[in-house]
């Protein structure tokens, strides 16, 4: 079903200290200084370094070496010292960088300055990500080329990219429609935009998107105190609460009365369809996205907060990784399992072409699976201040589409509101190229396979995939009167149902437990592939409830 797993560069640094704090290990360490004459790469520096021009590049390097070994010459009267954000900088590059005359260079001034005093920051994480080992993720030659580019085009590559590089042909795609969302010309301003996807993060708890895009507010020009508190932020931008709640949590509950409240010639502050369809993609693509976060593990970047550490590793620390904790189970019955699953998909397919159901049959084996019980809360301790306070109203959370005992909502029939034949044509419309984008990344994460599935090679692994896309939409109330749901009970069995619907309606409640507990016997990249299935689905999901209201809206 997915690519081999690939080995990664190397991680080392652990460790559990509170990155907040600096701490003094003794007379003989220099602290941080917070003067003005203190050393910090400027934009202009960094993207020499990012430049696509090896001479230029190798000139940009030596220019930064030259001027951090400057800060440390320690006779030098009044030379400017090295700050916390060009140590966390040279961090982030001796991890990651994917150029290794630069992720080189980081390290040795990382040690020289240590050498001479400085407390210099380590990362707390092993690797990208703490369910998949960091041996399993890239190395060089292995997808270079996409990394490369990644750097080259944003000046990092962060874990979520490394993650996501075990697909090279998603990544590609992927970083095209970010790229569209966050840069390229469009209604809303630059910093908007990241503020948006900031409030989006923050309602699954996700501080590793709350943060990346926090640092990119900042950078675009956006004002400080918005990311103390959303009450700071102008009421416009606020206005969009409601409809990022149930984005989030139950996109089907979202009316033509929630566009019109937002849009209609009486609204205060109104917006403009295009403002808004733009702001619903950068939501549901976010919310999305912190499923992956979630499902994947992802451990906080170097530079974030609860990623580093200024404190000396313990002598009697032992490194450990959250992979490890009580949810790696033995693989004794993994073969078989695998076994079972191929025979399954070979016996089902036969079954389809001999044997034909009722559309009542149908129907019925779509409720079935739909009001079928998957338990799969559980509790958390409170988010971090940085997140909890730019949420409002965050005891909504996730329900299930039909409750016990409860009156269901209306089911969505795919063949009366779907992608291809109306979402896509209206995202054009009101935001040019961004359905082109979009149906894309649908296209290649649905189509998406390597023709093999655990220890086997050369199967078809369609059935399967579709089982898993189409049972997100179930758990959406979207139904396809040409699938039948019995295959989904046949194919899925409970552990990764548990993993899928967390991941999918509840990603902050997903752990390393649920994570091990399916496809024991299957490659870390082919629980990444459905990751990624997972992350397509719930957004296709969300913005067709979403555009089905602004449809009807314009209509």
């Amino acid at each position: 079903m997915a690519s081999s797993s690939v080995p990664s560069f190397t991680f080392q640094a652990t460790g559990e200290d509170n990155p907040r704090q600096v701490s003094g290990s003794g007379s003989s360490r220099r602290h941080l200084s917070d003067s003005e004459s203190e050393i910090c790469p400027t934009t202009k520096s960094l993207a020499r370094l990012c430049s696509r021009d090896k001479d230029e590049r190798a000139t940009a390097l030596e220019k930064l070496s030259q001027k951090i070994l400057v800060c440390l010459e320690l006779d030098r009267a009044g030379s400017p010292r090295l700050s916390k954000q060009t140590l966390l900088h040279l961090l982030r590059l001796s991890r990651s960088c994917p150029l290794q005359e630069v992720r080189i260079r980081a390290t040795e001034l990382l040690c020289i300055a240590q050498e001479e005093g400085i407390e210099v920051p380590r990362a707390l994480a092993s690797g990208p990500s703490a369910f998949i080992p960091a041996k399993e993720m890239l190395i060089e030659g292995l997808n270079q080329d996409i990394l490369i580019e990644s750097f080259l085009s944003l000046g990092r590559v962060d874990h979520l990219t490394m993650v996501m590089a075990l697909h090279p042909s998603y990544l590609s795609c992927f970083l095209r429609t970010r790229h569209a969302l966050f840069e390229l010309d469009g209604p809303l301003p630059r910093d908007w935009r990241h503020y948006v996807s900031v409030m989006a993060a923050a309602r699954h708890h996700c501080s590793y998107i709350v943060q990346q895009h926090s640092k990119a507010f900042l950078e675009a020009g956006g004002e400080e105190s918005w990311l103390s508190g959303i009450k700071n932020a102008p009421v416009k931008l606020r206005s969009l609460h409601t409809l990022n709640k149930l984005l989030a949590h139950r996109p089907w509950l979202i009316t033509q009365e929630h566009i019109q409240e937002l849009v209609c010639a009486g609204a205060e502050p109104r917006w403009s369809l295009a403002e808004l369809i733009h702001a619903v993609i950068l939501m549901a693509h976010t919310h999305s996205l912190c499923s992956f976060v979630w499902g994947c593990g992802l451990n906080p970047e170097p530079d974030h907060i609860g990623g580093y550490t200024f404190h000396p590793p313990s002598p009697c620390h032992i490194p450990h990784s959250p992979a490890h904790e009580d949810g790696r189970q033995e693989l004794v019955d993994g073969a078989v399992e695998v076994e079972v699953l191929m025979k399954r998909m070979v016996e089902l397919q036969q079954q389809q072409e001999e044997e034909e159901c009722t559309q009542e049959e149908m129907v019925t084996r779509f409720e079935r699976e739909r009001s079928e019980s998957i338990q799969t809360a559980v509790v958390r301790g409170a988010p971090p201040e940085l997140v909890l306070c730019l949420v409002e109203e965050p005891e909504f959370r996730y329900e299930d589409f039909a409750p016990k005992g409860e009156q269901s909502p209306p089911i969505m029939r795919a063949q009366d509101y779907s992608w291809e034949d109306h979402g896509f044509s209206l995202v054009q419309r009101l935001l040019p190229d961004m359905g082109q984008f979009l149906d894309e990344e649908f296209q290649v994460v649905s189509n998406l396979t390597y023709n093999r599935m655990a220890m086997h090679e050369d199967v078809d692994t369609y059935t399967l995939r579709k089982a898993l896309w189409n049972y997100i939409h179930c758990l959406y109330g979207i139904r396809y009167d040409d699938y039948d749901y019995g295959s989904v009970n046949v194919l899925l069995e409970r552990s990764l149902k548990v993993f899928v619907k967390t991941m999918a309606c509840h990603p902050e409640q997903t752990t390393a437990r649920i994570y091990h507990a399916f496809w024991r016997h299957f490659r870390h990249s082919e629980k990444v592939h459905a990751n990624l299935i997972v992350m397509g689905a719930r957004l296709q999901a969300a913005l067709l409830y979403t555009l089905r209201s602004i449809t009807m809206y314009i209509k």
